[in-house]
This record gives C-alpha cells, sequence and structure tokens, in this order.
C-alpha cells in the first residue's frame, strides 16, 4: 500500500514539475518555435533587411545611426514604407503548418518563386538572463523565404532557412496576405523626394526654359535678408517683382516629389532619345553647403493624336504629367505638372505680368 502510495506521489510530483516548467516557459503551442517563429518581437534593433527574389532583384535596406533608413546604402528610404513594414514583421503570426497533403507542392513552388529574406538585429556578445547584455554586434537573426498565398487569399507560404516545414503566416485581424510586402525591387523602397530645401537653406535658384530665354531667370540669397531676381537673358536685376508670388515660389522647394521611377519601365532606347532632346525646363538648385541640385523637364507625348479641321495632325502632349532627370541625372522618373508647377513659374508670373 506504501509503495502504491509513493509511486503516486512520484507521478504526481512529475506532472506538476512538467507543468510548471511550462508554464514558465509558456510552450502553449506545439509548434516549434525555432522553424516558424518568424515574427520580430522588438523592431527597434533591426539593423538590416535583405530580400531578393528568383529574377535577380535584391535590394538591402539599412538603418543609419540617426534611425532613417537606406537603400542599398545609397538612396534614402521612404519613411513610411518601413515602418509598415517592420510592424508587418512584428506582427506575423503563424495561422497553421502547411497540410501534409499540400506540402511537397508548396515546397516545391516555394523552391521556384520564394523570397528570401535576411533580417540583422543588435545582438549582445554576452547575455546574462536577458538583464545584463554587453558588447553589441550586428548579427543575422532571422532568414526564411516567402512564397505565394492561400487559395483563399489570407495567408501566405513561408519557410524557415534549414526546414523542411512550411507554415501558413498571417496578421491577425488582417483581411489579406502579406506577400507583396517583401518587394525585391529597389523603387518600391526608395524615397521620391526631389527637393527637400527650406528657404533659408538655398544660396540660389536658377530656371531656364531653352525654348523660351527671356522667362529664364536666377534668384540670389546671399543671406536670409536679400533677395535678388536677375534676367539670365539681359543679365538684368530685375526690380518690383512681385513679393507674394516670389516667397511662395522659394517656399514651395520644401517638399517636391517625383510620382515614379521609369528606368525599369521603359527601354534604355526611348530613355536615351528622351535625355538627348531639349528639356522644357531646366531647374538648378544651390543650397548653402553648396550642394548643387539639377533637374531637368522634358515633355511627355499624350496617348491619342488630334487631329485639325483642316486634316493636319497635331503631336498629342500630355498635359498631366512629363518626363525629368533627377537626382543631377541619375533618375529618369515621372512627374506630374500639378506638383512641379509651382517650381516652374517663369518671369513674367514672378514679375506679376500673368
Amino acid at each position: 500500500m506504501m509503495r502504491k502510495n509513493r509511486v503516486t506521489l512520484i507521478i504526481t510530483l512529475i506532472l506538476l514539475l512538467a507543468a510548471i516548467i511550462l508554464v514558465i516557459t509558456n510552450s502553449y503551442t506545439t509548434l516549434k518555435k525555432d522553424v516558424s517563429d518568424f515574427s520580430i518581437e522588438d523592431t527597434t534593433i533591426v539593423t538590416k533587411i535583405f530580400i531578393a527574389d528568383k529574377n535577380n532583384n535584391e535590394v538591402t535596406l539599412t538603418r543609419s545611426v540617426d534611425g532613417s533608413w537606406m537603400v542599398d546604402g545609397k538612396y534614402p528610404a521612404q519613411h513610411v514604407k518601413i515602418s509598415s513594414f517592420l510592424k508587418t514583421l512584428m506582427d506575423l503570426e503563424v495561422r497553421s503548418p502547411v497540410p501534409l497533403a499540400a506540402r511537397n507542392n508548396v515546397i516545391t513552388r516555394m523552391a521556384a518563386i520564394a523570397k528570401k529574406i535576411e533580417i540583422y538585429q543588435v545582438s549582445p556578445r554576452i547575455n546574462l538572463f536577458n538583464k545584463i547584455r554587453l558588447f553589441p554586434h550586428e548579427k543575422l537573426t532571422k532568414t526564411y523565404y516567402v512564397g505565394d498565398v492561400t487559395q483563399d487569399n489570407q495567408g501566405t507560404f513561408m519557410l524557415m532557412e534549414g526546414s523542411e516545414e512550411p507554415y501558413i503566416v498571417h496578421i491577425p485581424g488582417f483581411r489579406g496576405f502579406v506577400a507583396t510586402r517583401y518587394s525585391a525591387a529597389k523603387s518600391d523602397w526608395r524615397d521620391y523626394t526631389v527637393f527637400k530645401t527650406r528657404v533659408n537653406e538655398i544660396l540660389s535658384v536658377k530656371v531656364e526654359f531653352p525654348l523660351q530665354p527671356g522667362q529664364s531667370y536666377q534668384f540670389d540669397l546671399p543671406d536670409n535678408q536679400h533677395v535678388e531676381l536677375r534676367s539670365l537673358l539681359s543679365n538684368q536685376v530685375m526690380e518690383n517683382y512681385d513679393t507674394i508670388r516670389v516667397l511662395s515660389f522659394l517656399t514651395s522647394f520644401a517638399d517636391v516629389r517625383f510620382e515614379s521611377l521609369l528606368e525599369q519601365l521603359i527601354k534604355k532606347e526611348f530613355i536615351d532619345s528622351v535625355k538627348t532632346s531639349t528639356p522644357k525646363t531646366i531647374i538648378t538648385l544651390t543650397d548653402r553647403s553648396g550642394k548643387i541640385n539639377e533637374v531637368k523637364i522634358f515633355k511627355k507625348k499624350g496617348f491619342a493624336a488630334l487631329y485639325m479641321e483642316d486634316g493636319m495632325t497635331m503631336e498629342p502632349a500630355d498635359l498631366d504629367r512629363a518626363y525629368a532627370l533627377v537626382n543631377n541625372g541619375e533618375d529618369f522618373v515621372l512627374i506630374q505638372y500639378y506638383v512641379f508647377d509651382k517650381v516652374t513659374r517663369n518671369l513674367d508670373y514672378l514679375m506679376g505680368k500673368e
């Protein structure tokens, strides 16, 4: 009898110990964490994200010392896009393992189309009980693959590197899938800013109209007290300009953006032909640090030809958009007149003649 009670007591103690361990480790799931934990608990320590697809596109997003993000270490990234993506990384949860019947097909398809994701974070070389963390360094903490979406469009297939168990991942409460947020295209991450210069940072602004040289001019702002407007054709200093219009013009350089990058969308031969044509407008802004920002704007053809009453055909022009070379000729982009009209005023407008 005593022996039977002893065995019961031992079994009870073992079950109690197992329950305590389960509570301490918070292991309420049967999923293997090392191959199913796709989320990032603390995105503030993410330092770098690498994304590559099967079309040889790849992009590296890196956090700068000031907290901003760069694309391939060269271009500023869109703050809103990066913030949204980091939140996605934090909110990911496994909905379920891929059903066994579909597992092989999912893995085969992922081998053909999946994107590779690498996430780097600040990690201490010495970590004592998560209390004392010493010698932080950048470490690759997570590598996984993102496939296509489930039939109900509510989940995305993901596979941890080194694992053979794909999972269906989603964001609880979000109706949709996250696969498209993992873009390997640089253009999807880059900031589209052309000018971001406040008026007190401007040293000079030159606006040229090659086909209307009489409308070309230059502003010089030697200090914050004086503004000089000069005609580029006559080199004459212009007096009695419209102060309100001039102030509006100069302050407009604080935030000017293009609509889209075109170099991946249009044939190189066409881009080269546009670049060698005569620009409609050339803007050259020099800031007080000496940095020069030149933008060339080119006309864009419309989509349908115009026919006159006498049968003549007029070349259609796009009245809403134009091509532009920005970042000192590095990027060929699409711009909207609605945005750029405010920094391409002609001389007559600034003199109050229009």
